[in-house]
C-alpha cells in the first residue's frame, strides 16, 4: 500500500496491521524455504509495508 494510506490510518490501527504483514512475512520466508513460493517479490514487498508503517509511527511520536 501507499504511505499516504497508511498516515491516514489511526495509530492503533497501524499497530495491528503491522502484526499482521509480519505474520504474513513470515509465512512467505516459510513458503520460500519449502519451494512453495510462487512470487519471490511478495517478499521484498511485504517488507517495504513493514518499513512504511514503523516510519510513519516513528514520525507521530
Amino acid at each position: 500500500m501507499k504511505a499516504q494510506h497508511y498516515r491516514e490510518i489511526s495509530h492503533d490501527e497501524l499497530e495491528s496491521e503491522l502484526g499482521e504483514l509480519e505474520r504474513h512475512l513470515f509465512d512467505l520466508r516459510s513458503q520460500a524455504v519449502t519451494e512453495k513460493l510462487e512470487n519471490s517479490k511478495a517478499v521484498i514487498n511485504a517488507r517495504r509495508d513493514i518499513a512504511r508503517i514503523k516510519t510513519i509511527m516513528r514520525e507521530s511520536r
